[in-house]
């Protein structure tokens, strides 16, 4: 992010506006994300009183989040919190810069459909982000012929033991079919507590979704090789000629030993278009929230912005 603004300001050293970007890390926790106190959202609207956020992460935290943004009629972008049910609908100040999940379901149905599989069981993640695609999946399966016979939801906490135990369940049933959608930190467990039990072997199909095929490089090298033969999907990510000169950047000072994945250059697309809308609302529309001492989020400010009504002119 720090990359785009620098490479975009490069590029348009004309314009009038600038963005100033003031990081907060939630930790992962929604709770945190909501309080007012050490780096939350909260925290950057009500004192920092931004303009728009960009974030969080998780779709755990957008779903809350986005309501804070509703309320404070502060645009809240996302460009990895990829749940189907954070809906625009919902929050007309939630934009998505990320492809949600419902995306690629057809291109998994069609590798089902290819294969002449009929039935697939389902194995997610038991979040936001995970229970939210299933449905989709459910009714991409049922228009190519297959069913889904079985379907397990596995909590981000559970033990070794209580995946084994689970895995136990699953391969005592006929089918050898498995979709699974995790992210990284379950999923690289899953896969290695998978294949202990004999299950990633000849006999058995097994198919990721994006999130966790996007985010492999976090993985470790025992995960890595218990995923041999996996097939997952991604979104396409055209070869060009910036591209390849943005990664040769991006490597050399900071020295990576991991690539940058999907949601890095999400991210990077994120900072440019929203700088480039910054401009296009023009700065004499930018003012501060309008101030306001309570603590109670009943009382959260809203952006002098939104009452204008031009927060609406935003377009990613």
């Amino acid at each position: 992010m720090t990359m785009a603004l620098s490479d975009f300001y490069a590029k348009h050293a004309h314009y009038r506006t600038r963005l100033d970007l003031r990081t907060r890390d939630s930790a992962d926790d929604i709770v945190t994300a909501a309080s007012e106190g050490g780096l939350d959202t909260w925290y950057m609207m009500k004192k920092e009183k931004v303009q728009a956020i960009i974030g969080p992460q998780r779709s755990a935290e957008a779903k809350f989040v986005m309501e804070l943004g509703r309320k404070a009629k502060v645009p809240i972008i996302s460009f990895s919190a990829t749940s189907p049910s954070l809906s625009q609908s919902r929050s007309p100040f939630f934009i998505r810069t990320a492809f949600d999940d419902s995306a690629q379901v057809k291109a998994i149905a069609a590798i089902i459909e290819a294969y002449a599989w009929l039935e697939v069981v389902l194995i997610y993640e038991d979040t936001d982000y995970g229970n939210g695609l299933i449905p989709y999946l459910v009714d991409a399966f049922q228009d190519v012929g297959a069913r889904v016979p079985n379907r397990s939801a596995i909590s981000l906490f559970s033990s070794d033991a209580e995946i084994l135990r689970e895995l136990g369940r699953l391969n005592s049933t006929s089918t050898r079919i498995f979709l699974v959608h995790m992210t990284a930190s379950l999923g690289s467990k899953f896969f290695i507590l998978a294949k202990k039990i004999g299950m990633m072997s000849e006999g058995y199909a097994w198919i990721v979704t994006e999130g966790l095929s996007t985010l492999l490089d976090p993985v470790s090298s025992e995960a890595m090789d218990s995923m041999e033969g996996v097939l997952g999907v991604r979104p396409h990510i055209p070869s060009t000629k910036y591209l390849k000169d943005f990664m040769k950047r991006w490597k050399k000072p900071n020295k990576m030993t991991a690539g940058l994945n999907l949601f890095g250059l999400w991210a990077y697309d994120t900072v440019w278009a929203l700088a480039m809308a910054v401009e296009k609302v023009g700065i004499e529309n930018y003012s501060s929230m309008k101030r306001n001492v309570s603590t109670n989020l009943a009382s959260l400010g809203t952006s002098a912005m939104a009452s204008q009504g031009t927060v609406r002119s935003f377009s990613l």
